[in-house]
């Protein structure tokens, strides 16, 4: 059993050894670097702590998050799952207090990811309607905290076709509730024909609307799974929905001795998402197995990092 404060105790020994973030990283952290001519900003998206957040004898919770993200990692900027505070999209009180923790330590809340609220592609006409309604929460959630955006799935059943075709109503129909709050609709590649690029510029297309857009995440181009399972080729599929990217999503799960992320090019990829004049947010999603949560995510970040400077450069 790991006490909370022994945690955060060793998230701040693993940041101080640190030959992983390097010095001059964490010099930016506290000296208050200047981001603002930068290729784009880097923020952390809370699945990178999940196994953290989901171990009740640690004793983190959501609420811990926006401190961790600064004081631990340098990190000013937080990506929410709104599963590590399900039943919180309408407690006000709860809201304020999330919100204060983020003021008190400088950090900026950048977007919602939803999970489990219906499938706004379903073929039932009535179950998407539910589902779009059951999304609502989430939207004003984030109105109240500050995001831009609330990231959600766009899973369907049916054809081809007829998923383009339920997947674009039930966004149109959240879209247009989002669109009176001035938040923005984004759709991850994440699952099912989600992740088919082509798939799912189509139903941006369909859609049609300035505040729905998409969250291309590097590593989530598995139509399916399993021994014949099909994938979209990872950086085809970053190209295909760029043009409507209002987030971006850099998932890492392993590393070489050089750093690298060893599943994707990540100078490669950054190119691809600066090239289309992208500069806002790159959220960090460690999900690997081989460093624990805190080395992955100063991994990635001293991996983005590098590359942000590499194409500063070029």
């Amino acid at each position: 059993m790991l006490p909370r404060r022994h945690f955060l105790q060793s998230l701040a020994a693993t940041t101080a050894v640190a030959g992983m973030a390097g010095s001059r990283v964490l010099a930016h952290a506290h000296e208050g670097h200047d981001h603002s001519h930068d290729a784009f900003k880097i923020s952390l998206a809370e699945w990178s702590l999940h196994r953290t957040l989901r171990d009740q004898s640690v004793g983190v919770t959501n609420l811990d998050f926006p401190k961790i993200a600064k004081e631990q990692f340098g990190i000013d900027a937080v990506e929410y799952v709104n599963q590590f505070f399900k039943d919180k999209a309408r407690d006000e009180n709860y809201l304020k207090e999330l919100q204060k923790r983020c003021d008190d330590n400088g950090v900026k809340s950048v977007l919602i990811m939803v999970d489990g609220e219906g499938r706004l592609g379903d073929p039932n006409k009535e179950g998407r309607a539910k589902a779009v309604e059951n999304h609502h929460q989430w939207v004003d959630a984030a109105k109240f905290l500050g995001c831009h955006s609330i990231r959600v799935n766009a899973a369907s059943g049916g054809s081809y076709l007829d998923q383009i075709n339920y997947a674009a109503d039930g966004l149109r129909s959240l879209s247009e509730y989002a669109a009176k709050q001035d938040i923005n609709v984004i759709v991850e590649n994440h699952g099912g024909l989600s992740s088919n690029g082509a798939w799912l510029a189509v139903v941006m297309e369909r859609v049609g609307m300035d505040n729905c857009g998409t969250l291309p995440d590097f590593g989530n181009f598995h139509i399916s799974r399993g021994k014949n399972g099909e994938e979209f080729n990872r950086y085809h599929g970053v190209q295909a929905l760029m043009p409507y990217a209002k987030a971006v999503s850099a998932k890492t799960h392993d590393f070489d001795e050089e750093g690298n992320e060893k599943h994707t090019d990540y100078l490669k990829m950054m190119k691809i998402v600066t090239d289309f004049g992208y500069h806002g947010y790159v959220g960090i999603e460690y999900e690997g197995g081989g460093l624990s949560e805190a080395e992955g995510i100063l991994a990635s970040k001293k991996l983005l990092e590098r590359v942000r400077d590499q194409l500063a450069k070029a």
